[in-house]
């Protein structure tokens, strides 16, 4: 990974057909920076719009007008090949759900996304570095059914970093976690935003996680109403 990356969001808008064929506008123009190596909280009430954010600056989704770009990159104007590339190699992302997969142990689902990629012994050997940083390196062997709720994010991280990315999106990551747990995700988090060079990108409702992330960008009705409020990294999460 050569560093963190620029993403700036021009002028997004993303409309979805609800059910009766009611179009609902969930993004409204909605403008963004984040510079490279930044961690940024994203917050604001349910249904503003933040995880359709999140969706599109992973090109896990298309905006329907504006403009979406990481590194440079137009991801709107990526085929779905392209798209899928960036996705895997450049992205890294954690969910509320740890999405493991109950019949392959830590360190092989730390590597399901080097799967078909090359080096795939050094790829191996980067699985087993990040399960030690993450504490987990007695637990390679472990199925997800014998983890811990804390030990099976702290291996979705690890599976997030494993092809180096250059942008960490993170979307409600302590949402299921007790607060010894949610306070040791974060810890981690920044721990690699730092060190990594990884620009982090947090949706949270968790007040005391959001302060500990650079900065809170706050979004309500599709668009954000305060992207300048510094956080403080006080540990209280």
């Amino acid at each position: 990974m050569s560093g963190g990356a620029d993403v700036r969001v021009s002028e997004a808008v993303r409309t979805f057909a609800m059910p009766g064929g009611v179009p609902v506008e969930v993004l409204r123009g909605l403008t963004l920076h984040v510079a490279a190596g930044e961690s940024v909280a994203v917050t604001g009430p349910s249904g503003s719009g933040k995880t359709t954010l999140l969706q599109l600056i992973g090109a896990l989704d298309r905006p329907d007008s504006g403009e979406i770009r990481v590194n440079g990159r137009d991801l709107a104007n990526l085929d779905e090949r392209a798209r899928c590339v960036f996705r895997n190699r450049e992205v890294g992302f954690v969910f509320q759900s740890h999405h493991l997969l109950p019949q392959l142990t830590a360190l092989e689902n730390v590597l399901v996304p080097a799967w078909g990629a090359d080096a795939a012994e050094e790829r191996a050997d980067r699985a087993r570095a990040l399960l030690e940083r993450v504490d987990l390196a007695d637990r390679c062997g472990h199925f997800p059914g014998q983890l811990s709720g804390g030990e099976r994010q702290r291996v979705a991280v690890a599976r997030a970093l494993v092809m180096g990315p250059c942008l960490i999106l993170a979307d409600e990551p302590t949402g299921a976690l007790d607060r010894r747990n949610a306070g040791e995700l974060m810890d981690l988090l920044l721990e690699l935003n730092r060190e990594e060079h990884a620009t982090l990108v947090v949706v949270t409702h968790d007040e005391a996680c959001a302060q500990r992330l650079g900065r809170r960008v706050s979004i309500r009705d599709g668009r954000v109403m305060d992207g300048n409020e510094k956080g403080q990294d006080d540990e209280r999460c």
